[in-house]
């Protein structure tokens, strides 16, 4: 069992957290791991990315920002905010791993609230190289694919607490539907893939420092645009497929909800591209859209989740 017997008995010093409890702190994990990297696309945008051009400390000697004739404040500012809203990454995955601890819940659980803590020092390890690389696209890119993994099991961590802990898992969709649902996550990665390279040769870099010239990936953006958007059209359309077999085997209303959020979700993150793609990039809009890739990483796991269930024994 992660953790060991002395960690749990250190836990065990603390008040018992109810389910309502441990729901909410996954809950609140899920929103630090989505939001986090609706930040880390602002301080692209306002191309802050070396507002702090260390990594750990944010200058040479010190950890906090200090006047630097060569870096402005702001971009000080929001690069520092960014790394401390790390903290908050952190402080709610030891709080999930501590109260699935203290209530004692299966090792799956267990499992799933380790990996928060585990991932965010990964995720803290390649925002270090991003930063000392100098922002490479490639190095950005793997920043952000590596959030959209935390959410994803983030997800599941909090359905995961949601279910008992006795009996065995059971399948509420027939298998080839449940086989549609994870190509459809892997179509998900590919749109996801493709959307950090229409990033890494798009026009926000994350710094404009004219001593220091990012490095970009020399590919014809419409191309990647249109790779990026085609993949997200065979998504769209593998869900709406989705639909139609949840719809004709009777799938439960919690499945079929989570598949229509879905649905609006996508369409809404298409939009969004769109309306980017004819207004040349706006900063505003690409925060947003990183936002729309963490829900719909969110909701897509979630609808898988929903495809199995924990029936307790004797029921």
């Amino acid at each position: 069992m992660p953790g060991g017997t002395a960690f749990q008995r250190l836990v065990d010093l603390l008040p018992l957290p109810s389910l309502r409890v441990q729901r909410l702190i996954a809950f609140l994990v899920i929103l630090t791991q989505g939001g986090i990297s609706v930040t880390g696309a602002i301080v692209r945008v306002t191309a802050s990315g070396l507002g702090c051009p260390t990594w750990p400390q944010c200058f040479p000697g010190s950890f906090t920002p200090v006047p630097h004739a060569e870096v402005a404040v702001v971009h000080q500012v929001v690069e520092f905010g960014n790394r401390m809203i790390t903290f908050l990454v952190v402080l709610t995955a030891i709080a999930a791993v501590v109260a699935v601890t203290r209530a004692r819940r299966r090792r799956e659980v267990l499992i799933y609230a380790w990996l928060m803590p585990a991932s965010t020092v990964v995720q803290a390890i390649i925002g270090g190289i991003t930063v000392r690389t100098g922002l490479l696209w490639w190095t950005v890119a793997i920043h952000l694919l590596a959030s959209m993994a935390m959410v994803w099991l983030a997800v599941l961590l909090f359905v995961k607490i949601g279910q008992s802990d006795d009996g065995a898992p059971t399948a509420t969709v027939p298998k080839p539907l449940r086989q549609l649902t994870v190509l459809s996550a892997i179509v998900l990665a590919a749109v996801l893939v493709t959307g950090t390279l229409v990033t890494g040769a798009g026009p926000h870099a994350g710094d404009k420092s004219l001593d220091r010239v990012v490095p970009r990936l020399e590919v014809e953006i419409t191309t990647l645009v249109h790779m990026h958007s085609s993949l997200l059209v065979a998504y769209l359309s593998l869900i709406v497929a989705l639909g139609f077999g949840l719809t004709a085997v009777r799938a439960s209303r919690p499945v079929m909800i989570r598949l229509a959020v879905l649905v609006v979700l996508v369409c809404a993150q298409g939009l969004v591209g769109i309306v980017q793609f004819y207004t040349g990039v706006p900063a505003v809009l690409v925060a947003v859209h990183v936002a729309g890739a963490a829900t719909c990483t969110a909701a897509t796991a979630a609808l898988w989740a929903s495809m199995r269930e924990r029936v307790p024994a004797g029921t």
